[in-house]
Parts: C-alpha cells; sequence; structure tokens
C-alpha cells in the first residue's frame, strides 16, 4: 500500500478542454479487468482512438482501514492513462462502503423499510464492495463519507490525466432508503416548512393525533397515492438531489479545477434527469440496447430525453452497449437481433443515433467483459481476453472519424429545437404509478409517454420531452399524461395557451389535485374554461382501455386507459365514442387553440406497435398546421437537421439490417440548398429543389453539410 501522494501536482489553472468528441469506455472496476493486461489494454485503447476512461473508485475497495486508503492501483491507473493520452473521469463510488464501518457502525446505515433487515450485498457490477446505504443526514455519517471524497480529490487534482470526476451513479432517486433517525429529523423541518405547524401537518395527512413532531414520520407501506405518500416521494426526491449537489460542492471546494459530472438513465423510473442535470457541467445517460430493446424509437427517445434534461449542456452517452447481455430477466422472450447479440453494424448504428441526437461524447459500458458473474462479458466491447473483435475495429473506426480535424464544425453543430413539445409532469406520472399499487398495470403509464413520443417519431418529426417552466420555449404542446396538477401548472399552461400557444391533452387532465384529491368539478382548477368543456362521465377501467374506440375527422381511433366524456362548454364536439358521447372538444382559448381527447390514444398506439391510430395522428398534425422539417420516403430512415454558427447538417440514418431507397426533402422553411457535401457515406453532391434520393446501406447512414443559404 501506497502511503504516500506520488501525483500531488499543482492544479492546472483552468479546467481541461474536452475532446471535440469524447470517447472511450468504462474500465477498472477494481475485480476487473486482469491487473496483468491493464498495460496492454490502456495502449491498445490509445491506438484505436479512445481519449477516455471512466474508472470507478470504491470507497469500499480504498479506505481499507480507518483512514488507511490504498491508492496503488488508482495510481497506477492515473499514471497509465497519462502516458497514453487518455483522459480520466473518476467515477466516486460511496454506495459500496468500507465493510468495517459497516460492521462497527450500522447505526450510521439507512434503510427502506423499519422491517428492512439491515445487511450488505456484493455489487453485480463489480463484485468487489458492500452496497448499503450511509445516513447522509447522520452528521458522522456526512463526514465519513466527505473526507474520503476529499481526501480522493486532493490525491487526484493535480494529475495530467484527469479530465473529471461523476457523481452518484446513475441517480434513483426512488432508491433513497428514509428510515433513519436522523432523516426522520430532516423529513420533520421539511414538512414544517411546507405546512407551517403540526396542525396544518394532522389537516393535510387527515391524522388529525399527532400530538407532537416526533408522533410524524415517513408512512410506511401506506397504500395508495394518499397526502403522506406524496410527501415523502417529493421529500426523498428533493432531498436525494440535495446531496447530489453537496457532493458537487463538495468536489468543487476541493478541486475546482476539473469537470463534474453525471448521468442517468432516462425514462420514467425513478431519476429525475433535470433536477439531477443542473448542478454538474455534463450530463448523460445510461442506455443499452440489451435491456430495453432495439426498436429505433427507443434508442432515439432515450438521447432526446437526455438533451432537453440537459437544458443546452454538453452530454454523452455514459453508458453504451457494446456487447452482449446473457443470463439476465431483461432478455428472454427477446429475439437475438433485439439487442441480445451486438454486431459492429449495431455499434455503428447507435453510434450515429447518439450523436445524431446531440450527444458529444461516448462511454461503453464496459471496455472488455467482466470476469465475474452475474454480468460476466456483459456489454464488453472488446473479447472477454481483451482482445479486438468487429465491434471493437468498428468503434475504433468512429472513434478516429467522430475527432478528425474535418469533423469539428459538424461535431459543434447541435439538433434543431422540435417541432413540437411532449409534456412531462414527473410528479402526474409518480402519482399515477401509487394508484396503480392496487392493481398489475404500472407499465400503462409509460406507455403514455411513450406512445406519444412514437406517434410523432415515426412520423419523422423530433417531438422534444418539456418540463412546464419551459413551456415558452414551444408552439406546440402534447400532454400525454397530466392526471395530476396543481393551481400554479394549471394557471401555467392557460396563460401560456392565451397567449397563442395550441395544446393538445389526452384524458383527465388535473384530475387529482396535489393532495392526491379528485377534483369534484371536471376537468377541475378550472381547465373546463381552457378546454371548453365540462365532464359528462368518467370511467377509470384500465383493464378495458383496450376496447375503447373513438371516432375523429372520420376515422375510427383506438384509446386505452380511461374514458372520459365531455358536454360542450364554448368548445366545439371534433369526435363521439363508439355510443355516441363527446370524445373529443376543440376550442379557441385566448390566442391559442386546445383539442381534448377523452382517452389516450397514445396507448393505442403503443399497444398496437404503431398498427392503429396513425391516421389520427396524421389528421393531428394537419389541425395543428405543423409541416415537418424533413419529408422521408422510407420509414426505415430517420432524418434530423442539425445547425452550426454558419451551416446546417442533415444526419440520415438507416435503422434496418438492409440496405434502403430513400428520397428525401427538405422544407423550404430551412433554407434552399443547391449542394451538399458528404461527412460520413457516399453522396454525389446533387440536390433538386432542397430533394435528393439516396440508398442507404443497411444500418448506416448519410452525413451531409448542406450547401446554399439559410434562412
Amino acid at each position: 500500500m501506497k502511503e504516500t501522494n506520488p501525483n500531488d501536482r499543482q492544479p492546472a489553472e483552468t479546467k481541461p478542454r474536452m475532446s471535440q468528441f469524447t470517447y472511450g469506455a468504462v474500465y477498472f472496476r477494481k475485480s476487473n479487468p486482469p491487473r496483468s493486461d491493464w498495460e496492454r489494454d490502456t495502449a491498445q485503447a490509445a491506438r484505436e482512438g479512445m481519449n477516455a476512461f471512466r474508472h470507478w473508485f470504491i470507497w469500499g475497495a480504498i479506505e481499507v482501514k480507518p483512514g488507511v486508503f490504498d491508492w496503488e492501483d488508482y495510481d497506477r491507473h492515473m499514471d497509465l492513462a497519462a502516458r497514453h493520452g487518455i483522459r480520466v473521469i473518476i467515477a466516486e463510488i460511496t454506495s459500496l462502503v468500507p465493510l468495517w464501518l459497516f460492521r462497527r457502525r450500522p447505526e450510521l446505515f439507512a434503510r427502506h423499510s423499519r422491517h428492512e433487515v439491515l445487511t450488505t450485498g456484493i455489487s453485480g457490477s463489480c463484485a468487489a464492495g458492500n452496497t448499503a446505504w450511509i445516513c447522509l443526514d447522520n452528521p458522522e455519517g456526512l463526514e465519513y463519507v466527505n473526507n474520503f471524497l476529499r481526501t480522493l480529490a486532493a490525491r487526484y487534482r493535480g494529475h495530467e490525466a484527469l479530465l473529471g470526476y461523476d457523481v452518484f451513479n446513475e441517480g434513483f432517486y426512488e432508491s433513497y432508503p428514509p428510515f433513519h433517525p436522523d432523516t426522520f429529523r430532516v423529513f420533520r423541518d421539511w414538512l414544517q416548512a411546507k405546512y407551517g405547524s403540526l396542525d396544518a401537518v394532522n389537516e393535510a395527512w387527515q391524522r388529525y393525533s399527532m400530538a407532537d413532531w416526533e408522533d410524524v414520520e415517513p408512512p410506511d407501506g401506506t397504500p395508495g397515492p394518499l397526502p403522506e405518500s406524496l410527501d415523502l416521494w417529493r421529500f426523498k426526491r428533493e432531498r436525494y438531489y440535495q446531496h447530489v449537489q453537496w457532493r458537487v460542492d463538495l468536489i468543487r471546494e476541493n478541486d475546482p479545477d476539473h469537470l463534474i459530472v453525471a448521468h442517468g438513465c432516462p425514462g420514467l423510473n425513478g431519476c429525475d434527469d433535470w433536477l439531477f442535470a443542473r448542478p454538474v457541467e455534463v450530463y448523460g445517460l445510461t442506455w443499452v440496447a440489451s435491456r430495453q430493446g432495439n426498436a429505433p424509437w427507443k434508442q432515439w427517445q432515450a438521447v432526446d430525453w437526455t438533451r432537453a434534461a440537459a437544458r443546452g449542456k454538453p452530454f454523452w452517452h455514459a453508458e453504451a452497449q457494446g456487447g452482449p447481455l446473457w443470463l439476465q430477466p431483461q432478455g428472454p422472450g427477446r429475439p437475438r437481433e433485439d439487442g441480445r447479440v451486438s454486431t459492429a453494424e449495431n455499434v455503428r448504428l447507435w453510434n450515429l443515433v447518439s450523436m445524431a441526437a446531440g450527444a458529444r461524447g461516448l462511454f461503453y459500458t464496459r471496455w472488455r467483459g467482466l470476469l465475474d458473474p452475474p454480468l460476466w462479458d456483459a456489454f464488453g466491447l472488446h473479447s472477454l481476453d481483451g482482445s479486438t473483435n468487429p465491434r471493437s475495429e468498428m468503434a475504433a473506426k468512429i472513434a478516429h472519424w467522430a475527432n478528425a480535424p474535418a469533423q469539428a464544425e459538424l461535431m459543434a453543430a447541435a439538433p434543431q429545437r422540435g417541432e413540437l413539445g411532449i409534456l412531462h409532469l414527473p410528479e402526474s406520472i409518480a402519482y399515477h404509478r401509487m394508484l396503480f399499487k392496487a392493481i398489475p398495470g404500472r407499465e400503462v403509464i409509460d406507455q403514455t409517454m411513450l406512445g406519444a413520443y412514437r406517434a410523432f417519431f415515426d412520423m419523422n418529426l423530433q417531438p422534444d420531452w418539456v418540463e412546464i417552466e419551459n413551456l415558452d420555449e414551444y408552439a406546440v404542446i402534447y400532454a400525454p399524461h397530466a392526471l395530476q396538477m396543481n393551481e400554479q401548472q394549471a394557471a401555467r399552461l392557460k396563460a401560456w395557451v392565451a397567449d397563442g400557444g395550441v395544446l393538445i391533452s389526452e384524458a383527465c387532465p388535473g384530475y387529482f389535485d396535489a393532495a392526491g384529491k379528485a377534483g369534484p368539478h371536471q376537468p377541475a382548477f378550472a381547465l373546463d374554461k381552457l378546454f371548453g368543456a365540462t365532464e359528462a362521465s368518467v370511467e377509470f377501467m384500465p383493464d378495458l382501455g383496450d376496447a375503447i374506440t373513438f371516432t375523429y375527422a372520420g376515422q375510427a381511433t383506438r384509446g386505452g386507459m380511461y374514458r372520459q366524456c365531455y358536454t360542450p362548454a364554448g368548445g366545439a364536439a371534433r369526435g363521439v365514442f363508439e355510443d355516441g358521447a363527446c370524445a373529443v372538444i376543440e376550442h379557441a382559448f385566448g390566442k391559442g387553440r386546445t383539442l381534448l381527447i377523452g382517452t389516450y390514444p397514445s396507448v393505442g398506439y403503443f399497444r398496437s406497435d404503431g398498427e392503429a391510430n396513425q391516421r389520427f395522428y396524421r389528421d393531428l398534425l394537419a389541425w395543428i398546421g405543423i409541416e415537418p422539417r424533413i419529408t422521408v420516403t422510407n420509414p426505415a430512415v430517420v432524418a434530423r437537421l442539425a445547425r452550426g454558427e454558419k451551416s446546417c447538417w442533415l444526419w440520415a440514418l438507416n435503422m434496418s439490417p438492409h440496405d434502403q431507397e430513400v428520397s428525401i426533402r427538405i422544407s423550404p422553411s430551412q433554407g434552399t440548398f443547391t449542394s451538399a457535401h458528404a461527412h460520413w457515406g457516399a453522396f454525389d453532391g446533387a440536390l433538386t429543389d432542397n430533394a435528393f434520393k439516396v440508398t442507404l446501406p443497411g444500418q448506416d447512414g448519410l452525413v451531409l453539410r448542406l450547401e446554399g443559404s439559410l434562412p
């Protein structure tokens, strides 16, 4: 063990400059790869064009005794990276704790419920370390983590290989364990700040007999979305990201000269990417097709989601797939080509999708697979022994291409803002998940959001995910899931529409309020004025939702989940259910317009794999008046535009494994283009009236710099 610090050098005066495209992999997780291969692998990575590694700096593997730190392996990796021109992201892994601390001081650790048996586990991601939650609301527990992070930053802040620090791996706030006496104290303080008095908490929670603040504890297993459960959800979410901010502040205080980054898991899964991205300089996503599926819309929505959450900051595909996933629960039942057995062509396409959607960095989840179960060989770009294969050779080709001087302007360009936004209300999603606790089918909630995204994606539009605070950036908003709202959110929607916005909402907007109560008059929050309709009847029977149909613009359309019928109150009926009840209401409100749909066509679209409701969404575009920026004649091809300072770029990707012929036309609203120069793929340069025809190889694409005049 080394007790000296050979890397204690003067810190850089400015933060290190990121590469044109940061390209690398997660490499060292203590137990893997074998020590004998480190030098060879690092040199090989550099030859292949990789310029960054992320290593797991595991607290439980470093502070081997109280105050005794074993840095030997980590020092060597930092020095190897410096020798071969690779920059290092230090992933601080404090969720794998020293076993001596856990055994000696179990009172410092939190539980997920009152009855949970406190124990540690072994991480399947590295087979080293002890997983447990040290309570950061306990001053002593906080100081243990504080001491490790301070010591870590002090040791490596002057190292020439250091690029930055990755904090709180994947950021799942729903996994935050609230059962610890010190967290109870913080929760009570939070409630007092929110409600002002214990009497007000009694009233809000409908408990009435909490006589002292000590009587107030987080609910444990409370059924359904009751006020105390909603408050606990809000507290956990807020407190978790306060701890993220604490980590960021601590590291910045001890090393102000290097990047601080983070990455989450896009989607409705207990990571609030918008909050997680706020305090860091670069954000990112974990997305591997072997766990999620290889459908084209899934790949794009994950990166689109993260770009939206990053809010203009640089973002990376921080954990990308390079190899297979074997005996894991996400695989059985899916065909091998659904991301389960990765090919070089998969790697190429996944890279191009991430780049086209705006990612300017990519790390493979493993440079080479682990040797330990249960995730042996999982996601590895290289073969299990570290040797090259067609996947790694493809990655090397892309790495050299992305960082070539000829691509500098391309990599500085950014995707344009989407033609419309999809409203994301995280509290509404959480509420609905609680509502579904008593019955199966929580996945239906996700299908509203994903079905809406896919419907627009399949028409080659770019739908952006939007928080309600950012409505003003869009002229059109689609609200697939707004079941719960608060007064401020409802007022925000009304003001935005009155100012000229176009809002399309699926059934039951604002049905429940912030306390989880159903409004006695629907739509609640005076949204009846916004939509020009009142509720005539409603049926909450999601298990029967697949049988719901309605007619819009003369076309039968499949619904889903719930059925809400309307009585016009200033609005005009535009669609009916199968029994003649009013299903769709159109209304003018201020300078804007609304369309209220009494069921969930997004679910119908999702569950039919897009075979149903295509006509409905095309008619919806006509009602909105949106002209796609790009028209493609082949549904296997996805095309996106990006803008540089003085340039316009087209990415056209063939998402199928077979060659595809396609005609592509760019709307004149985007500029007048007379020729194009290929930066990836083959093209003869000829455009006629902003259009061209091309054949794209399977799982490949074309990247063009468009020549002409911009609007």
